[in-house]
């Protein structure tokens, strides 16, 4: 903080001690030593401002929204979503909020159209998706030569809010599916939602009934830490709670002379703030004010390194070599870089092969296309060099028969004694 604390003076000694000895009087005006430290950090830490991201998981009109809005003291507009998405999706949307000097950039992403499809078989990928993907982001980040470490923003999920239904009988397909695949992922914290619609006796066996089931199916939700003195005294306590029954609004109700956040019921008012009528204030207390940056933590040395570690083993990286001896970055990049030059080598030849072998295969089959060619043209010149010589036989023949013709044409023609008759015959027929 910027404000100084004042301490007390030191004690001073008498004026005649003081005339005799000669001795300088001075009071501290401020911290100094190792006990500067921790307001050095928290200086910093307010001027460069705090992040939370919280992923909100739920039905369509289970009061996520008004959730939200309730834990901050504040309305976050949002449209309200349909019930006919055909897939489902992720809002995502961030705010700045201040609260006298501290600035808080919350990231708030919801689910839309959860659990309204028929075929709710692929419902929790999309939720899956997302959260790798921040996981991804921030590796590349990391993995870059020249980071912005400082400026990034960091996406990656630090609470997820679970809504379950207030049926009162036990969790559905869908949330023990989606749990069970975004627990390793996530910090998950269940609530009951619009737990007034319950009665209390029935609320306590709901939650034992909730709580048998993920234990049953093996999904781990997140424990608030018990470890820690600042909050030993609350968190074990609070454990037993889980999942939180709780009821969002932002009304302002009349109770007495007080005028508290409530919903008004024609049996009576229901106090969001009211211990005893939920469990709202554990919540907020829980997640703003005693465990938000053991969230924060958790997310990134066990979610996120889980993720990392995964991934890289994944791309073939690992810490030690056959012999099980240390192995240093750069002797495992010259590895991975050698073996990757290695595969494109072998791959380039594999590929030469191919390409050769189907020139071959097509140089083959050019050469059967241009001989059944080549033999196509000889019979076609041969049928034609027969048809030539046929018909050159027939007009030799052609030739022959006219020659006869024309003698037989003279040899028949009329002597010159025959004409003086043939010019009698003439007139008679005239």
């Amino acid at each position: 903080m910027a404000e100084k604390l004042v301490t007390t003076p030191t004690q001073t000694p008498n004026d005649e001690d003081a005339q005799n000895e000669n001795i300088r009087c001075l009071t501290t005006l401020g911290h100094f030593g190792f006990e500067c430290l921790p307001y050095q950090l928290v200086n910093r830490s307010i001027q460069q401002g705090f992040f939370f991201n919280i992923l909100c998981v739920g039905e369509t009109g289970i009061g996520k929204t008004t959730l939200i809005n309730t834990l901050f003291n504040t309305n976050l507009k949002d449209n309200k979503s349909s019930h006919f998405y055909s897939n489902v999706g992720l809002k995502v949307k961030s705010y700045e909020l201040h609260e006298t000097n501290v600035q808080l950039k919350l990231t708030v992403v919801k689910t839309v159209g959860y659990g309204d499809q028929i075929n709710k078989e692929a419902s929790y990928q999309p939720v899956v998706d997302y959260l790798d993907a921040q996981f991804e982001a921030y590796l590349q980040e990391e993995l870059k030569i020249k980071r912005s470490i400082f400026e990034y923003h960091d996406s990656r999920i630090h609470a997820c809010l679970y809504f379950i239904s207030p049926t009162g009988h036990s969790l559905k397909s869908l949330d023990l599916l989606t749990m069970k695949n975004i627990d390793s992922k996530v910090n998950i914290i269940p609530l009951i939602a619009k737990a007034d619609t319950i009665s209390k006796s029935d609320l306590q066996k709901f939650k034992n009934r909730i709580m048998s089931e993920l234990t049953n199916s093996g999904i781990r939700i997140y424990q608030f830490p018990s470890d820690d003195e600042t909050t030993t005294h609350v968190n074990p306590s609070t454990n037993g709670l889980l999942p939180f029954a709780v009821v969002g609004s932002m009304d302002e109700v009349k109770v007495g002379k007080r005028i508290v956040r409530g919903r008004h019921y024609p049996w009576g008012v229901l106090q969001v703030e009211n211990e005893n009528h939920c469990d709202f204030v554990k919540l907020r207390d829980m997640l703003l004010c005693t465990n938000m940056e053991d969230l924060k933590e958790h997310t990134h040395f066990h979610h996120y390194e889980c993720y990392r570690c995964r991934k890289l083993q994944n791309l073939g990286f690992t810490d030690v070599g056959p012999d099980n001896q240390p192995v240093s970055f750069q002797e495992l990049y010259e590895t991975k870089r050698q073996e990757f030059q290695d595969q494109c080598q072998w791959e380039e030849e594999e590929l030469k092969q191919k390409f050769m072998q189907r020139v071959k295969e097509k140089e083959t089959s050019f050469k059967d296309a241009e001989k059944e060619l080549q033999d196509k043209f000889e019979h076609l010149k041969k049928v034609q060099q027969e048809e030539i010589m046929k018909l050159e036989e027939d007009r030799r023949q052609l030739e022959e028969e006219i020659t006869n013709f024309y003698k037989m044409k003279t040899a028949s023609e009329p002597g010159p004694t025959q004409a003086p008759s043939t010019k009698k015959d003439r007139d008679r027929k005239k």
